[in-house]
């Protein structure tokens, strides 16, 4: 590769100095006896107590944190009237304080300069910092055009910079939520059902009487409703299947497990469909009332038998019509789980619309222990002037790919790469809340993209590496102390949710609303941030809604009744589905007219060569991707993942437990780290397995550095999906070494 212009550095001590003002020893919920201990020491003190609701990941479970008389925020428990937890936090909810405390948080803004030759960072004052973006947003806008400065998000500072860039004239926006995670299920969902997933999934967990988890590890990642819900059908008596090639931990409390042959999914699931038409087992009923195109699903699915899928699958055919006999015997109590984390192979659309289909001759969408009628409240917009209308934004980079609702940041990034072909060319980039180096696949095409750029601005709480490619990094304040939107998400039943500051911003740090209400004031876009302070924002549309800040700030989370009509459907009730023929579709015409195949197909994709293993990868309970592994609390959880590798794997290559090995993939590309080995009966012999977001390599993030691997460094093979983009990123195979690649070089 050739060198980088924008020479990646390691944020030093500049910006970063200081002492935390709380320990990073405090462990929640009884992990450690220091619990213990500091509870008896504090149950003298006075706490004062501030609504909240955790940003550690994305299902922003209410909740109240605690300060101290110093000033110290002590503990983070879970809101009892908030839906999204039930007063129970998961361990990254209550580990939250470890993101206040974590003196390796970024602490001043930082301007990227050149002293004696060699590339570093300054300090530098915000109102420095602000006025240098400024004058380049002002720069790109009248070079280029607005468009070409592009917004890369995730969470709640993302809304704040979304709405900067609509009024700055830039729909340039992306996050990796969607193409990198979830975007197949909503399109699958949304082609057969004409509604999204969203999240909170809809799944009345709590009352099914059979639970289908397909590579869906509720219990490791920790989507804390579901999680409780599950342990409740469990109570009850529901039989879980999990469709794996790795024993989750789903899998160790299901009644079926289905160590799967990886790739192979879309097969087990058209021989379910076999089985329940061919057997008669479909929900009749149902299907006859709200359905269209099953005459052309049942000549479909006709020739994929059992015996035809274990060929495929490895599932022998008594385990396929077994379990299809217990999801119908179950039925409308039954879901078929969409999962999350669904870019899997590139044909991801597809196998979600499997899985919709599957749910549909179930009868399981809008009954009782299958999938609710979700309702959210939708909030008043604060009033400001019509955003400007761009020329082009990510439609149109994301043109070929027809099913797309939102950007694709794989095509961001192409878009960024000098081209003579680029129609939409992007000059610019701020990235805020998301570590694109451990993020995205193809980590060289990134870096290659951010060479390209003329400006680059990172927003993040922590020095990740991203931040080392940045021209201006700006220090966020964390979720606990900020005011930020107020949180408004699907249910059972409608409710709202208020973040306020439990403490003043520590350091030198800011608000993403802030930030942004100083750039657009900056830039001439003062009516688009028609106030003082976002407590204004918040209470204005508390007022329209008919309660108060004052009130909030007392219960935290407001619950309101359900207007949109019943949770379920009634007996004989009509409805319509919003798909074009209003009923659910098995053949959708949609797919045809756009030349694709009206029902989902089985194709085998590529196999692991030989001395190689396919990489799979998932979630740990205790993190949130790569952003919670410094954080003081939950590092001392898991502070590094290990490799699972099945016995006969380990004999044939003579590993040991806790053996240090390193990995190399099809390309050729090796980890950066080691990594130690768990020998385990728990994964396939064809894959290896480790959890993700780990392996980081800047030195500021002192409890990360170099504990074991990236999965995301060995992700180089990717398989895009034709309907809507998104990623496929398990096409990856690696060798397994045992000797160190970089004893004679520098990493």
């Amino acid at each position: 590769m050739t060198a980088s212009r924008r020479k990646f550095i390691k944020i030093s001590a500049l910006g970063l100095g200081g002492l935390a003002t709380t320990s990073g020893a405090f462990k929640m919920f009884g992990v450690n006896p220091i619990l213990d201990t500091a509870v008896k020491e504090n149950i003298a003190k006075k706490f004062v107590r501030s609504a909240t609701y955790c940003e550690v990941c994305f299902w922003k479970c209410a909740a109240w944190a605690y300060t101290d008389e110093e000033g110290d925020i002590k503990k983070i428990i879970g809101n009892e009237d908030d839906t999204h937890c039930n007063g129970r936090l998961c361990p990254r909810g209550t580990g939250g304080v470890g993101m206040y405390s974590d003196e390796d948080r970024l602490k001043t803004p930082l301007i990227r300069t050149t002293i004696n030759g060699q590339e570093t960072y300054r300090e530098a004052s915000w109102e420095e910092a602000l006025d240098l973006i400024a004058s380049k947003f002002k720069g790109i806008k009248e070079k280029y055009g607005a468009e070409s400065f592009a917004l890369l998000k995730h969470g709640s500072p993302g809304s704040h910079l979304e709405h900067l860039f609509k009024a700055y004239g830039s729909d340039t926006i992306a996050e990796p939520a969607y193409a990198q995670c979830r975007g197949p299920r909503e399109t699958g969902f949304g082609l057969t059902f004409g509604s999204w997933i969203g999240s909170p999934e809809p799944t009345d967990i709590r009352d099914t009487k059979c639970l289908v988890l397909i590579g869906s590890h509720i219990g490791e990642n920790m989507h804390n409703s579901q999680v409780q819900e599950m342990s409740d059908a469990i109570d009850n008596g529901a039989t879980i299947i999990t469709v794996d090639p790795r024993l989750s931990t789903a899998a160790s409390k299901s009644k079926h497990w289905l160590a799967i042959k990886p790739a192979t999914d879309i097969a087990l699931l058209l021989s379910w469909m076999h089985v329940l038409i061919e057997e008669g087992l479909y929900n009749k009923d149902y299907v006859e009332k709200y359905t269209s195109g099953f005459d052309q699903l049942k000549a479909h699915v006709k020739q994929f038998t059992p015996e035809w899928a274990y060929g495929i699958t490895t599932i022998k055919p008594e385990d396929i019509r077994k379990t299809a006999r217990v999801m119908a015997a179950a039925a409308p109590s039954v879901i078929v789980h969409p999962g999350r984390h669904v870019v899997w192979y590139g044909d991801d659309s597809q196998r979600e619309r499997a899985i919709a289909i599957l749910n549909g001759l179930l009868g399981s969408w809008g009954n009782r222990g299958g999938f609710y009628f979700k309702e959210s409240l939708k909030l008043p917009k604060y009033p400001h002037p019509e955003y400007p209308e761009p020329k082009w934004g990510w439609k149109d980079i994301g043109e070929q790919y027809p099913f797309a609702e939102m950007g694709i940041t794989s095509e961001l990034i192409k878009a960024t790469l000098p081209s003579t072909d680029n129609k939409y060319p992007i000059k610019a980039w701020m990235i805020a809340g998301t570590n694109l180096i451990n993020t995205l696949p193809q980590r060289e095409k990134t870096i290659e993209a951010i060479n390209a750029v003329e400006f680059l601005v990172v927003i993040d709480t922590m020095p990740m590496e991203i931040t080392g490619y940045a021209d201006v990094v700006l220090p966020e304040c964390t979720y606990l102390e900020r005011y930020d939107d107020i949180r408004s998400a699907t249910n059972r039943t409608p409710s709202i949710a208020v973040r306020i500051p439990a403490v003043k911003p520590k350091y030198n740090t800011k608000p993403a609303w802030w930030i942004s209400k100083e750039i657009g004031n900056r830039l001439g876009l003062g009516d688009y941030f028609n106030y003082n302070d976002y407590e204004e924002v918040i209470e204005w549309q508390l007022n329209k809604l008919g309660t108060s800040l004052d009130e909030m700030k007392k219960i935290g989370v407001k619950n309101f009744d359900r207007v949109s009509g019943p949770l379920f459907l009634e007996e004989g009730q009509d409805y319509e589905f919003a798909t074009p023929s209003g009923k659910i579709e098995f053949y959708s015409h949609q797919l045809t007219e756009k030349g694709f195949d009206p029902m989902p197909v089985y194709t085998a994709h590529p196999e692991p060569p030989q001395g190689f293993y396919r990489l799979n990868y998932g979630r740990s309970p205790m993190h949130t991707f790569s952003r919670t592994i410094n954080n003081p609390n939950l590092s001392d959880l898991k502070s590094e993942n290990t490799l699972w590798v099945n016995p006969k794997v380990a004999r044939v290559l003579g590993l040991k437990k806790n053996q240090e090995v390193w990995l190399k993939n099809q390309d050729g590309i090796l980890s950066t780290f080691s990594i130690k080995v768990r020998v385990t009966e728990r994964i396939r012999w064809d894959s290896v397995y480790m959890y993700h977001g780990f392996g980081h390599n800047n030195e500021k993030l002192s409890r990360a550095f170099g504990k074991g691997i990236s999965d995301t460094e060995l992700i180089s093979q990717t398989v895009v999906d034709p309907l809507m983009g998104g990623t496929g990123l398990r096409g990856n195979f690696v060798s397994i070494l045992t000797e160190d690649p970089h004893k004679n070089s520098e990493i």
